[in-house]
Parts: structure tokens; C-alpha cells; sequence
């Protein structure tokens, strides 16, 4: 993979974004905020789709402040090595990066977050803290639940497996009861990580709904 541009977070850290670019005039700008496993292949395909339908689309590498060039796999090693990341990081430094690159952006117009898993959850995070968003959508973020004490200031959409071991469908309702305005999806059948294709875990036909709602949502909101 070739050299990846760097951005600079508010608190002079460096970490590299991959940047997939559109055809055109980008229509927008989606942030796609990483698994545990890194902004690996399957998070740049994610971001080389979005652009392919017409947004410029920027993955931030959150596992930079540890250790750069990330790339872990959809395994039991690769779990066990992403999490200590994920619990080293907290959850104030990813955010500063995700506001550095909604900065960067800002040049291609509106901008949304679109995270999976771990990203997720910051993608809500993003919702409730980050400045500068139009809107913010979230993949079974399994620490959302936990953190439900501010509201969402922007257009939320979340998605959740029904058959997800790690997020009860109990946690999901409470998500529903804290933040009454945000659109909230589940899915029949599927399991945790049903949107990604190179995980087990992958359901191509509840994967396919939720990008379509997905792409709806930040069409209405971002172009």
C-alpha cells in the first residue's frame, strides 16, 4: 500500500489517514472510523465504496499513537491483539483524531462518521461530542449503552445483529429509550460484524439493507 497522508490531532499527534477519492466533485465527505483490527483491507474497501458512489471518504488510523501500519485480521489473534489498543487508547484521544480529520475533510463539504464495531461506538461519541458533523452512523457499537449519559446532537443511525452475543438486544432498547431521535435498525438473523465480508460472522442480505440505509441516511443529510 502506498504512503498514507498524515494529520495532525489538537493535541500534536501524528497519524496517517487512508484517503479514497471520487470520481468527481465529491458530493460529501464520510469518515470511516476502524474495527479493533486497524485500518485494514476490509476498512479501506469500505472507504474505496463510499467513494466509488461519489464521497471523498478518509479512514483515520486510530492505533497510530501506539504503533503504526496496524493491520490485524478477522481471527482469534487479532482480537487478542486489538483489544489492548482499544483499552490503551480510552476514548478522548480517538475522538481528537476523528475531529483533526473531520477538519481535513471539510473541503469537500458536508461531512458524516460512518464506524463499525469498536467504530461504532465512537461514531455515536462522535455524534454526541464532535463539532462540525452533519451526521453520524453507527454499526453494533457495543459500548454505546454505556455511554448514554449526553444525547446525540446530530441525525443518528445505528444498526444491530439481533443474533449479536456481545450486544443484547436489552442494551439496544435502552439505546432506543436514551435517544428517542435516533434511527435504530436491527436485523433478523445476524450476528456481530454482519456488515463486514471477511469476517465469519458476515449476512450478506442484512449487510446489503444497511448500506442502503446507511447511504440513504448520509445522502439526505451530507449530499
Amino acid at each position: 500500500m502506498a504512503p498514507q497522508p498524515q494529520l495532525t490531532s489538537a493535541d500534536g499527534k501524528r497519524f496517517s489517514v487512508y484517503r479514497a477519492e471520487p470520481g468527481g466533485v465529491p458530493r460529501g465527505a464520510i469518515i470511516v472510523v476502524q474495527e479493533i483490527f486497524g485500518v485494514n483491507h476490509h476498512i479501506r474497501a469500505v472507504a474505496d465504496g463510499f467513494a466509488r458512489v461519489g464521497y471523498l471518504a478518509l479512514a483515520p488510523a486510530l492505533f497510530d499513537r501506539i504503533r503504526p501500519g496496524v493491520e490485524l485480521g478477522y481471527d482469534a489473534a487479532g482480537i487478542a491483539e486489538g483489544r489492548p489498543f482499544v483499552g490503551h487508547l480510552g476514548w478522548d484521544a480517538p475522538i481528537a483524531d476523528i475531529e483533526a480529520t473531520v477538519a481535513a475533510a471539510k473541503t469537500a463539504g458536508r461531512v458524516a462518521v460512518v464506524g463499525y464495531c469498536w467504530g461504532g461506538s465512537l461514531a455515536f461519541l462522535s455524534a454526541v461530542k464532535v463539532d462540525g458533523i452533519a451526521c453520524a452512523v453507527g454499526y453494533y457499537g457495543g459500548q454505546i449503552a454505556a455511554r448514554l449519559d449526553r444525547p446525540p446532537r446530530v441525525p443518528l443511525m445505528l444498526h444491530f445483529g439481533e443474533q449479536d452475543a456481545s450486544i443484547p438486544l436489552a442494551d439496544v432498547e435502552k439505546i432506543r429509550r436514551a435517544a428517542p431521535a435516533a434511527t435504530v435498525f436491527t436485523y433478523p438473523g445476524a450476528g456481530h460484524g454482519f456488515s463486514c465480508d471477511e469476517r465469519q460472522s458476515y449476512e450478506a442480505s442484512s449487510a446489503a439493507l444497511a448500506r442502503e440505509r446507511t447511504l440513504a441516511f448520509v445522502r439526505e443529510h451530507v449530499g
